[in-house]
């Protein structure tokens, strides 16, 4: 448990830092995000079901 507090002590501080990348940056649009996710998992399917004519 040493090991866990110590490394707690050592990361809490770096994470609540409000930096120079402090959620200012652009945000990923997640319409065009999921969108993206959408076709690439609809064209591996459609590209799985050209390869498997066995069935």
């Amino acid at each position: 448990m040493t090991a866990f507090h110590t490394a707690h002590a050592t990361l809490a501080p770096l994470a609540s830092e409000g930096g120079e990348h402090g959620g200012e940056h652009d945000s990923l649009n997640p319409y065009l995000t999921g969108g993206g996710a959408l076709f690439v998992l609809l064209l591996l399917l459609w590209i799985t079901t050209r390869f498997n004519r066995d069935r």
